[in-house]
């Protein structure tokens, strides 16, 4: 058993990412409240979201206010605050930090300053909306459904994935959005969650096909999964152009371990022309 935080010599040095509840406050965990009271600030996004929040549980530790509008102007004061050996949290207003949420810039930041960066587990929409969906547990979490800048592109290539997909969709967006989705994934099923974790939590699972336009605007941010794409394998052994394309657009985000898995799901090609694909491409780079 690991012993608990008691103070703050035992907390090692270095920025850490607290993941904070979705929804209910009862779901942060020890850990989480033990690193937040003993640090020497809190980064938040809203602070009088924040606040509810550290108000809760006694948590009188000094907050600053950091949002995607001036996290580039604080950083070379936090980095001197944690180059002076302090200990600092990163929080988000809700779920884990940098995912579809502010922190990206710091975290690259004391990466190159060479300042440990200690990720904490949490609450996080993603994994909670996999795990009820009852879907393949292989997927892709996208983070806030394409905008209308290359949609069109972005869910073609998207389609082509036989692995579950996961979104961020405003409720303001979901019907101009669903007319998307049943274009691209009309053979899949989706689940779409609703105020995952709080007091009128609503899962609505159904056929893509039979997906509905919503009377009125949902209340809440939702979280949608769509399945994963049943796919009968092509007879042929050699890659397609489309495979070649979809491997020239992972190439620099996958490893050649999870390019082949990938499009092995959805080719007939062996795993050594996928491969050898992959290693062609590296070369001529």
């Amino acid at each position: 058993m690991v012993n608990p935080i008691s103070n703050k010599n035992e907390v090692k040095k270095g920025l850490y990412l607290v993941p904070t509840p979705i929804g209910n406050l009862g779901d942060i965990t020890l850990r989480s409240l033990d690193v937040l009271k003993n640090s020497d600030y809190i980064l938040c996004e809203d602070t009088r979201v924040s606040k509810n929040l550290l108000n809760k549980f006694e948590i009188k530790t000094k907050i600053i206010s950091n949002h995607k509008f001036n996290e580039i102007k604080n950083l070379s004061k936090v980095i001197n605050l944690l180059k002076k050996g302090l200990v600092i949290s990163l929080i988000s207003d809700a779920g884990t930090p940098t995912i579809s949420d502010p922190g990206a810039i710091l975290v690259n930041e004391c990466i190159k300053n060479n300042i440990d960066v200690i990720p904490l587990p949490g609450s996080s929409a993603v994994t909670s909306a996999i795990s009820a969906s009852g879907f393949s547990d292989k997927y892709l979490f996208y983070g806030f459904f394409p905008e209308k800048k290359n949609l069109k592109e972005n869910l073609r290539f998207l389609s082509e994935l036989n692995v579950c997909l996961v979104f961020f969709i405003s409720p303001k967006k979901i019907n101009k959005i669903i007319p998307n989705i049943k274009e691209y994934f009309i053979d899949r099923k989706i689940l779409i969650c609703r105020e995952i974790s709080k007091y009128y939590e609503e899962y609505i699972r159904c056929l893509v096909k039979d997906l509905f336009i919503f009377d009125k605007e949902p209340k809440g941010e939702l979280t949608i999964v769509i399945s994963d794409k049943k796919m009968i394998k092509k007879s042929s052994q050699i890659l397609s152009e489309s495979d070649k394309n979809i491997i020239k657009k992972m190439i620099n985000k996958l490893s050649t371990k999870e390019i082949i898995e990938l499009i092995g799901e959805i080719s007939k090609a062996s795993k050594k022309e996928i491969y050898n694909y992959c290693l062609k491409l590296k070369n001529e780079k």
